[in-house]
């Protein structure tokens, strides 16, 4: 069994932890955290944003939407899951507007969601900030996904 794939000894599930390949490597150099974790059929990953393997943000904040998105879903692989599997999200925003999230975050947001999770529909707690981890940074999301136990052959 590799180092990457989730271990069950005694029926207890031992938590195991991945990085993204790209910019998690840099996370976990400088930042000194993982992007997921599992723990048998659960995964967490910590928020993602909208970033490039450089750790850079988009001008447009539509992009870094779908960006943050695209990385939820490539960290989510790391730890064998898809946003099919995703039961919980948690969006941080900085708004566009005093006051108001804004209409492109709640706009983009349910766009997504749609295209990646079809029919499904998970629980969402949508939270506007007025910071976040990185300078630039207008977006992050977290989600929390339960795999389907693999069936025996």
């Amino acid at each position: 069994m590799t180092a990457t794939q989730a271990t069950v000894q005694q029926g207890t599930a031992r938590p195991e932890f991945f990085v993204t390949p790209g910019y998690g490597d840099h996370m976990l150099e400088v930042m000194h955290y993982s992007q997921a974790l599992r723990v048998g059929d659960r995964v967490e990953i910590s928020g993602q944003g909208g970033w490039d393997d450089d750790v850079r943000f988009p001008e447009s904040l539509e992009e870094e939407i779908v960006r943050a998105f695209d990385n939820v879903e490539r960290t989510l692989a790391t730890a064998g899951a898809t946003w099919s599997d995703v039961v919980h999200v948690n969006s941080y925003h900085v708004p566009e507007v005093p006051g108001f999230i804004g209409e492109t975050h709640g706009r983009v947001m349910v766009e997504q969601l749609r295209a990646r999770m079809g029919d499904r529909a998970p629980i969402w707690t949508q939270l506007g900030v007025s910071a976040l981890g990185a300078p630039g940074m207008r977006v992050e999301i977290r989600v929390t996904a339960i795999v389907e136990p693999a069936q025996p052959a």
